[in-house]
């Protein structure tokens, strides 16, 4: 006799379940003010903008890699807006209200916006139609980056009501803008006690209150007084904390005119040094090619090499004594500072009572009657998709875990298997430069320098943190040796210090202009490589 009764206390039971689950279900709905989940075209019930200046095309397209459909922005460096008007105002006041929608930035953002304005009744002065940058809204929420500007945004337009004006209020420091191409979700939860916090990805990255100057800027509530305008600051007030020593006097000794350097009187010429011989001279190898037209290519002159006697010698040309600090130099004199016995601060103007002061308990947020999206980018590819207004936090919790998550998720594991395939590409694009530099170092021009370079590219490849910065060192040290080859080394370092005399400019010149052909012996091998040098003018 028990069986019958344990059966029907088993299906009372699943009865009861299921009402409680209808209810919560119920009670979950209630909580969800708007959602768009854009998996219906939004034709018909999203209003794009028919202004003239808003040319931009909106597309109902699918999120890529995903089976998901979102609201595209279909053109770049074009102005888009629409515009989805509520049912019914959202009323912001004595209550939780979460604003929430996720962004993917397909080809990333440069100059753009990706933010949604919520907007106030039409009865302010706007229509669906002719939506644009002026139509009033309540809140702006989202990210922005161009430039510098690099935030999520969080504006409130607040009405002042002594003056009647309404005041755009930014959040200070705001967070930045996440930098991938991953579906990221927004949220802004405004709750009954002032309070503001914005989550990234469900993570919270700011937290303000509305009725804070440390938040909100400008202030919500303004301050007491305000700088009198009208009043000037008198003709004797002096804000010269210091001022020179009236009665101070230069020194008799102090030289003005004394040079800051002046020619070392101790230094001798060193011992060897050729006077008569310069430090370049014509190439002796060289000769006049064939071809050569003087008419035509003017006067043929020798490309110039170093002096061979100037390297074995302390130095060549005429010597000048090297140069060094004066010991009697001074500068100009200036009268010490003293503290200014007339000293009176930094004038400001006085303070008087601000006229459009108003004590507030909390904002008077205006009611939100539609959701726009106006901004102006030069990317496309801007995807916007499940926009949320709800009265609970963990509604909107549950929201970013079905919708938002699994396609994070997705994305992510994607983007870590591209950028492991960049990588692996990285190092194979290595290799290949690699043994290209081993070639070059088994190349007879490099001389006494193939051991040095060999040591850098060994060091190269076995520490790989080294890599760029060792690959480099040895770019520059082939380079610099094909340089000396090219254009016939360095010039030898003066072992004191002068100053030479001669035309380097000129000499550079002659040089950078220089042509190279090569022409052949009698028994057909190439020659040394000839030089052209500039046309003189005659």
């Amino acid at each position: 006799m028990e069986y019958p009764n344990r059966k029907i206390w088993i299906v009372q039971c699943l009865l009861l379940f299921s009402a409680a689950c209808f209810i919560s279900q119920l009670h979950a709905s209630d909580d969800v003010i708007f959602y768009e989940s854009f998996d219906e075209d939004f034709e018909g019930s999203w209003i794009a903008s028919e202004n003239p200046d808003y040319t931009g095309v909106w597309k109902h397209v699918k999120s890529e890699g995903h089976d998901d459909h979102g609201l595209l922005v279909g053109e770049k460096a074009r102005k888009h807006a629409i515009v989805k008007p509520l049912d019914d105002p959202v009323v912001l006041k004595d209550k939780t209200v979460v604003l929430q929608f996720e962004v993917r930035l397909q080809n990333g953002l440069e100059c753009g916006g990706a933010y949604i304005k919520y907007l106030r009744p039409q009865d302010a002065g706007w229509v669906p139609k002719g939506f644009d940058n002026e139509s009033p809204y309540t809140i702006m929420f989202g990210p922005d980056r161009c430039g510098a500007t690099n935030k999520v945004h969080f504006i409130l337009k607040h009405k002042n009501p002594k003056s009647g004006n309404f005041v755009e209020h930014h959040l200070k420091f705001p967070p930045s803008v996440p930098s991938d191409k991953l579906t990221h979700v927004y949220t802004a939860i405004l709750t009954p006690d002032n309070e503001v916090r914005i989550l990234v990805d469900g993570e919270e990255k700011k937290k303000g209150n509305f009725l804070s100057g440390d938040d909100f800027d400008p202030p919500l509530i303004p301050s007491k007084t305000i700088p009198d305008l009208d009043d000037k600051k008198p003709e004797d007030w002096d804000e010269r904390a210091k001022i020179p020593d009236p009665v101070a006097t230069k020194p008799e000794d102090w030289d003005e005119d004394a040079p800051l350097e002046i020619e070392d009187e101790e230094a001798e010429k060193p011992e060897g040094w050729l006077d008569d011989e310069p430090e370049e001279v014509d190439d002796p190898e060289a000769a006049k090619p064939e071809d050569w037209d003087d008419e035509e290519d003017g006067e043929w002159e020798a490309p110039k090499v170093d002096n061979p006697k100037c390297a074995e010698a302390p130095g060549c040309g005429e010597w000048k004594r090297p140069m060094k600090r004066n010991p009697a130099y001074k500068g100009k004199w200036h009268a010490p500072l003293i503290d200014n016995p007339n000293y009176k601060g930094i004038w400001k103007p006085q303070e008087i009572d601000n006229p459009e002061y108003f004590e507030l308990e909390m904002p008077n947020f205006e009611p939100i009657a539609a959701i726009g999206i106006e901004i102006w980018t030069m990317q496309d590819g801007i995807l916007f998709d499940n926009i949320l207004i709800s009265s609970s936090e963990k509604e909107a919790e549950t929201y970013r875990e079905t919708t938002w998550k699994p396609k994070f998720s997705v994305e992510k594991e994607k983007q870590k298997e591209e950028e492991s395939t960049e990588s692996d590409g990285l190092k194979g694009f290595q290799k290949v430069v690699f043994e290209y530099l081993y070639k070059i170092a088994d190349l007879p021009f490099l001389g006494e320098h193939k051991v040095k370079v060999l040591d850098l590219l060994e060091k190269a490849e076995k520490q790989a943190n080294l890599t760029i910065g060792i690959l480099a060192s040895v770019i520059v040290v082939i380079f610099s040796i094909l340089l000396k080859l090219i254009f016939g080394g360095k010039k030898p370092a003066n072992v004191v210090a002068q100053t030479k005399k001669t035309d380097v400019a000129e000499s550079s010149d002659d040089q950078g202009s220089s042509e190279t052909k090569e022409e052949k012996n009698d028994d057909g091998a190439a020659a040394a490589p000839r030089r052209r040098t500039q046309r003189r003018d005659n």
